[in-house]
């Protein structure tokens, strides 16, 4: 990967007055090195591969280049690439969440360019009319999940034989969710002379294979490990039975302004907000069984510290960027390691300072190791006065052959043995 010399601020990276504007008005004091690496090559029209963590500023890195090269490209060439329903730059990305974000960020850094770009966003869970009616005439910048593209691609109401330039925002996430074949279908309507941003947390072998397809001669950046330092993790241990009260003693004792609780299901949602509600603790949810409108609801006063305490399944680990959100807080462990790193970069975003709590049980010991594992990382295990994790290993998981690796004191060795015992059953299953 490339190991690009950053620049201390915005000016030399080569973007225009308007965007310079706009980012000091934003408060923005530098460039983060994603920005600083990615954006002159973007300006020049290299394609991009892009590895870097949530919250790292990857949107206004496409966003900025993108919006200065249509800009650059002259009044009357955006009027005529606009007819027919076509568009310009295309942003793709998984969730409905991240292309509302995506859109609402573009049109931000848009504000001095006096509406001369038009920016739409499409996605599913609400009106496709309105939508096909904001497209009417064309689009300068499209951000569009898979589905609800082919939809209106299918309705006539947008076209890709024009674009010029295609963002891959989280390609790996698009991938795992299944859209393999809409990828496919969408690319097969562009034209292939394009250039191509994929920006992606992880590269597993479908998101390697679709760089080597669709790329030509591209900078590669890795950046993520460098981001990590504003953004504190800890790990606390817990009885499963006192994980909902040590929730609710954290809360009330830090007094965060915000606090983002994942869980693993969408009835484990309104359950545990039932539970903190009986220790007086309001909380607002969050899950795919939301309509689309009341999720935007939930977001924008969640946005504005209408609501402290969100819980929410992994929908919100992507495309939710509240700014200086304290802490999230894993109640349940997310199935997947790369979900993981994507739920605690909901905090500490941008250079802001962040805590990430991990909530761990017995049960899920073992699970957090491989969590560790996979994302390079290895945490101390703390524990909280008054909600200490047992030493015993609970007969209900040596039954079901699950294993109990907390390191058990010398003293000890007949807890010790247990855990190794337990630690052989698990293992044996594989």
């Amino acid at each position: 990967m490339s190991t690009i010399k950053t620049s201390a601020n915005f000016t030399e990276l080569g973007l225009i007055s308007p965007l310079l504007a706009r980012l000091t008005e934003l408060e923005y004091q530098q460039p983060t090195p994603i920005q600083a690496q990615a954006i002159p090559n973007i300006l020049v029209g290299r394609d991009l591969i892009a590895g870097a963590n949530t919250g790292s500023g990857k949107t206004a890195t496409f966003a900025l280049p993108l919006l200065q090269q249509l800009f650059q490209q002259g009044k009357s060439e955006k009027q005529s690439s606009s007819k027919g329903n076509t568009v310009s730059g295309l942003v793709l990305v998984p969730t409905r969440e991240l292309a509302r974000q995506v859109a609402d960020s573009i049109k931000s850094y848009a504000a001095h360019f006096n509406g001369a770009i038009k920016t739409v966003a499409v996605f599913g869970g609400v009106s496709v009319n309105t939508q096909m009616l904001a497209l009417r005439g064309g689009t300068d910048i499209l951000v569009a999940t898979p589905g609800r593209l082919l939809d209106l691609i299918s309705s006539n109401a947008v076209k890709l034989d024009r674009v010029k330039t295609l963002v891959l925002d989280e390609a790996d996430r698009m991938l795992s969710l299944g859209f393999t074949e809409e990828l496919a279908e969408l690319l097969m309507l562009m034209p292939k002379k394009k250039q191509t941003l994929l920006f992606s947390a992880t590269f597993p072998e479908q998101v390697q294979t679709l760089t080597q397809a669709l790329l030509n001669d591209p900078i590669e950046i890795q950046v993520q490990s460098a981001e990590t330092s504003t953004l504190v993790q800890r790990v606390f241990t817990v009885n499963k039975g006192q994980k909902t009260a040590l929730l609710a003693h954290l809360v009330k004792t830090n007094q965060w302004r915000q606090a983002l609780i994942f869980v693993n299901a969408k009835k484990s949602c309104k359950h545990l907000a039932d539970k903190l509600s009986k220790r007086g603790i309001t909380a607002e949810v969050f899950h795919g069984d939301k309509g689309q409108g009341a999720r935007n609801r939930v977001l924008d006063a969640f946005k504005v510290g209408e609501i402290e305490v969100l819980i929410a399944t992994d929908i919100a680990a992507r495309g939710l960027d509240i700014e200086k959100l304290p802490v999230v807080i894993n109640f349940d462990l997310p199935r997947s390691p790369s979900d993981y790193m994507h739920r605690i970069g909901r905090s500490g975003r941008a250079g802001e300072v962040g805590l990430a709590l991990s909530l761990i049980d017995h049960e899920d010991y073992h699970h957090f190791k491989i969590i560790e594992k996979k994302n390079k990382i290895r945490l101390e295990r703390e524990e909280v006065a008054g909600f200490e994790m047992a030493e015993i290993i609970p007969d209900a998981y040596l039954d079901a052959g699950k294993p109990m690796a907390k390191p058990q004191g010398s003293g000890k060795k007949n807890r010790k043995k247990k855990a190794i015992e337990a630690s052989d059953i698990w293992l044996k299953k594989f």
